[in-house]
């Protein structure tokens, strides 16, 4: 019985780094999550494609982003609002927005500069930016 005391002991402190990281993956996978999926020229524009991901446990009713367009000298080109409408929780849901007069390769970077809208149960909330998390899949850089 005197040797299982230090026994689990040990078992215990080994164990620990694995539930920090069991717990740091499942707060990485909470909140919202918005990629730049593609950049593709349209006619006479730049059209981006986001893939939303809402994580948050929360249904919203409507989001919309102030978003800066970026060229790729670095110079504000346009401020635009992104309106990525409802966004259920655990369903992923697909966003397309046209920059019209630009091609895809003048576009540096975007920037999510703040939430214009965010309703939750018809009421506004600031779940739409706490835990917002950006990425791009695109050589067109995704920022917040």
């Amino acid at each position: 019985m005197f040797f299982l005391r230090p026994a689990l002991a040990a078992f215990c402190v080994c164990a620990l780094p694995a539930v920090a990281i069991a717990q740091s993956e499942v707060a990485a996978s909470e909140g919202l999550q918005i990629e730049l999926n593609t950049v593709q020229d349209v006619e006479n524009a730049c059209r981006l494609t986001f893939v939303v991901e809402n994580q948050t446990g929360t249904a919203i009713d409507e989001v919309s982003f102030e978003t800066v367009i970026f060229d790729a000298s670095g110079s504000v080109v346009r401020l635009s609002l992104f309106n990525f409408r409802d966004l259920p929780t655990e369903r992923p849901r697909v966003r397309q927005f046209d920059l019209p007069g630009m091609a895809c390769s003048s576009v540096g970077k975007a920037l999510i500069n703040g939430t214009n809208a965010c309703k939750v149960a018809g009421a506004d909330s600031s779940i739409c930016e706490d835990g917002l998390k950006l990425q791009s899949r695109t050589n067109v850089e995704l920022i917040g």
